[in-house]
Order: structure tokens, then C-alpha cells, then sequence
């Protein structure tokens, strides 16, 4: 574990994850926020809708290459170096995009920049962390880190709020601003704020031995939340097309349940993360958060396919059930695997988080196509069901960091 013998104030502390939460929103602005002005590359700029979502998967293609690799520069080199380049590196690609859509450049030219902006966003999401494990006592980390882990609905939110808007009433080049804005507001975090945590003596030298070699602990945490990723995935893809074609909700009404639903998930990383620090425990909380997934789903396709009003509640109940775990998996990673393998392995866990997602998300639109939501719902419940008995125990090394 980490050497304490370094200390901060517990404002800098605060201030600090802060800084990584703002930080790793950098990540979502700039991978997801392409998806926000599809309909604008449709109506105005003349993209079949199959070229406009390849355009906008091409910013996670890049993540996905490069992930595991700023990982292990992390692990390397530290966070606040690494930060600084990944962010530099995505500020650079998210300002490409922009230019190029002010002079109307080809395909080709904004999925170049799309890809820079990609490459380069993979650190934020291990940095902190590392940073968590490193700054926190051990009975604060599972609240920390459900405070990082607000990054990501609120990054969506960000973008959902923003980018539609802009790209409808100002043109695209405006709703591209945006990601170079959150990168810009990250990177200027990264420089103010954060401060290379404390490391395992020895750590640096790269010694230390592969944790993957000695239980079998990380590889069942990635099975478990490969599987709790995939209704996590299908619900945050396909619910506005539910609501407004399905249901007939117009865009504003559903895009404000759907940031609301964004809001209240976040808020349920903080209590996810909370419980595990007061039951010392961080494998029992994700084991009642996959029931919870696989019930709540579940209960989705029943009420929707029986065409209940209480569908779109238990919709918001399903997606945050679904997503309160992700805060509890980053934590345990990183406090088993030490500080000079957990760049690597919150690497894999996203790595393989990123992959199922790319190859579940058009399986769950043919699905859609060919049997209805009510199906695919279904389908995603058993994802969660899966995961229930593959949850392990709290390894002696972790259960100790909890307690």
C-alpha cells in the first residue's frame, strides 16, 4: 500500500479530487460527446445516420487503443506528468475537430481530430484513482472514489444539456467548443490542483510483483463488472429512443429525464461508496448493487412490454442501479493491485469495460429491430444475473485497506 508518511491537509485532499472529478470529465466530453450532435451531421451536413455514429465511436476507438497504455505510464512516471500530456494531447485533437468543422472539412479530417482527442484521453480515468488510494485513508476511499466516479454521468449531462442545443441554434463548430472547453477547464485542474500521491516504497523500481499472478481476485472484479456494464450501456444508448419513438415523449422531455436519471446515478456512486466504507467492505455492496441491476431491468421489460405508466420510473430506478458499482470496482482494483500496478489494471478494467460496450451496443439494436425493448430489456437483466455468483469475497489484502 501506499506510503502515508507524506501529508496533506484535508482541504487539499478535497480540493485535490476535485480536480481529478473535473479532470476525468475531460474523458466523457471528448469521447462521448460527438453521439449530442448526430442529428446535426444528419440534417445539416448531409451524413447517413450509419456514417454519423461512426463518426461518433471513433473518439472511443482511440481511448480503447491507448488506455492500457497510459496506465502503465502512470504507474511509470506519475500522475501529474502524465495528466498534463494526455490532456495536452486531447485539448489539441478537440481543437482540431473544431477548426476543421469551421471550414467545413471532409469526413476524413474531423475523424482525425476525433482521434487525437481520443488517444490522448485515456489517463484520467486510472489517475485518479491512483489519487484516491493514494491521498485517502482507507475509510474514506469508497466515498472518494464514488465522488470521482461522478465524472462520467456528469460529463453526459454536460453534453446532453449543451451540445444539441448549440449544434441546432449555432452550427456544429459551436457544439464542438464544448469538449474544448471541459478539456481546457481539466487540464487547468490537473496544473493547480494535483499532486503525485505518495508510492509503495520499492514501487518504482518495478519490482513488485504482478498481482494478476496472485489470486484470482482482479480477473473476477473485470468479469463482474464486464457483465454490470452491459445494462449500464444498452440503457444509457437506447432511452431516448425509447421514450421518443416508443413513447412519444418529445426530445426536451426525455433529454430532461434522461440528465436527471444522470444526476441521481451519480449521487448513487457517492452512497455506494459510502456504505462500503461503513460495512468495511467493498464485494458485498456490488453483490446487492447486481441483484438490484438484474431486478430492476428485469422489472423494466415486464412493465414495459405490459405497457405500464410506471415504465419510465422504473426506468430511472434500473439505470442507477446499474451504475452504482463502478465507483466500489475502481477502488478495490486499486488498493489490491498497489501503486505500481494499478494504472495498469483500472487499464484493463476499462479497456475491457469500453470493448464489451462496442460490441453489445449494435447486438441490443438488432435485438430492438427484430423483437421490441421489452426484449432487449430482458436480455440485459441477464448480464447482472451472471455476475451475482461470480462476485468474490473481499481479498484479505483489500479487506484490509477497508478496515
Amino acid at each position: 500500500m501506499p506510503d502515508h508518511s507524506v501529508e496533506i491537509s484535508n482541504v487539499r485532499r478535497w480540493s485535490m479530487l476535485v480536480c481529478s472529478l473535473v479532470a476525468a470529465m475531460t474523458t466523457t466530453c471528448a469521447t462521448a460527446g460527438v453521439a449530442y450532435v448526430i442529428p446535426e451531421l444528419h440534417r445539416a451536413h448531409g451524413l447517413s445516420l450509419s456514417s454519423a455514429a461512426t463518426l461518433a465511436a471513433i473518439p472511443t476507438i482511440g481511448l480503447t487503443l491507448t488506455i492500457i497504455a497510459w496506465g502503465a505510464a502512470l504507474d511509470r512516471f506519475g500522475e501529474r506528468r502524465v495528466l498534463s500530456v494526455s490532456l495536452l494531447i486531447t485539448l489539441a485533437g478537440t481543437i482540431a475537430t473544431m477548426v476543421a468543422s469551421a471550414h467545413g472539412a471532409s469526413f476524413t479530417v474531423l475523424a482525425a481530430g476525433l482521434l487525437v482527442g481520443g488517444l490522448g484521453s485515456g489517463a484520467a480515468n486510472g489517475a485518479s484513482g491512483r489519487i484516491v488510494v493514494g491521498w485517502f485513508p482507507a475509510r474514506q476511499r469508497g466515498t472518494a472514489m464514488g465522488i470521482r466516479q461522478m465524472a462520467q454521468p456528469l460529463g453526459v449531462a454536460v453534453c446532453a444539456l449543451t451540445m444539441p442545443v448549440l449544434a441546432d441554434r449555432s452550427g456544429l463548430t459551436a457544439a464542438f467548443a464544448v469538449p474544448v472547453a471541459v478539456t481546457a477547464v481539466g487540464l487547468l485542474a490537473v496544473l493547480v490542483g494535483v499532486i503525485d500521491p505518495p508510492i509503495q516504497r520499492g514501487a518504482a523500481t518495478g519490482r513488485a510483483a504482478n498481482p494478476y499472478r496472485r489470486a484470482s481476485f482482479l480477473q473476477r472484479v473485470h468479469a463482474v463488472s464486464v457483465l454490470l456494464v452491459i445494462p449500464q450501456s444498452m440503457l444509457w444508448t437506447f432511452v431516448p429512443a425509447w421514450l421518443i419513438v416508443g413513447h412519444g415523449w418529445s426530445p426536451l422531455s426525455a433529454g430532461v429525464l434522461v440528465t436527471v436519471t444522470q444526476v441521481i446515478g451519480a449521487l448513487g456512486r457517492i452512497v455506494a461508496g459510502r456504505i462500503s466504507d461503513v460495512v468495511g467492505s467493498r464485494m458485498r455492496p456490488i453483490r446487492g448493487i447486481a441483484i438490484a441491476a438484474a431486478a430492476g431491468t428485469g422489472l423494466l421489460a415486464l412493465t414495459d412490454w405490459l405497457g405500464s405508466p410506471l415504465a419510465a420510473a422504473i426506468m430511472v430506478v434500473a439505470t442507477v442501479s446499474a451504475v452504482a458499482d463502478n465507483g466500489l470496482a475502481f477502488t478495490a482494483i486499486a488498493e489490491f493491485a498497489g501503486s505500481s500496478w494499478s494504472g495498469r489494471a483500472l487499464g484493463v478494467q476499462n479497456t475491457s469495460q469500453y470493448i464489451t460496450t462496442a460490441a453489445s451496443t449494435p447486438v441490443f439494436g438488432a435485438l430492438i429491430e427484430f423483437a421490441g425493448y421489452p426484449a432487449a430489456f430482458a436480455a440485459s437483466a441477464l448480464a447482472p444475473l451472471l455476475a451475482i455468483p461470480l462476485v468474490p469475497k473481499d481479498h484479505p489484502a483489500t479487506e484490509e485497506s477497508v478496515t
